[in-house]
């Protein structure tokens, strides 16, 4: 059996925990005082996300960048690709809070959206 020994992310409490797996299945988790605590324990030891946040160059724009991340959890593993796909994309002003800037980023399925408006130059 592995033991593994985790700070929870859930909730402000930052519950220290500790899963006990075997063969990769998690078979306990202990030390959360929520039920959040026992969900992210689960995920981070068998699927492990993350939302990623960058900067996207902006052209023609009140601003050179905007920031942005994205939409949703993507897997750990990926987000390198993801900021590797992200450095390439270049968006023309003006941009808005939520807008697409690049979609299904490093073959994820998942968008990475503005999260700052940028008007046009005057």
């Amino acid at each position: 059996m592995e033991k593994r020994q985790l700070t929870c992310i859930g909730c402000p409490l930052g519950c220290a925990l500790t899963v006990t797996m075997d063969q990769g299945e998690v078979l306990e988790v202990t030390g959360n005082t929520c039920k959040r605590g026992d969900a992210y324990a689960r995920k981070e030891v068998t699927h492990p996300t993350r939302i990623v946040t960058s900067t996207v160059k902006v052209s023609c724009g009140a601003a050179p960048i905007v920031s942005c991340k994205t939409r949703e959890d993507i897997p750990k593993d990926k987000i390198f690709d993801c900021i590797t796909a992200i450095s390439k994309v270049t968006v023309t002003a003006p941009v808005a809070i939520g807008d697409v800037l690049l979609s299904d980023a490093a073959g994820t399925g998942v968008d990475i959206i503005a999260t700052k408006a940028v008007a046009a130059a005057p």
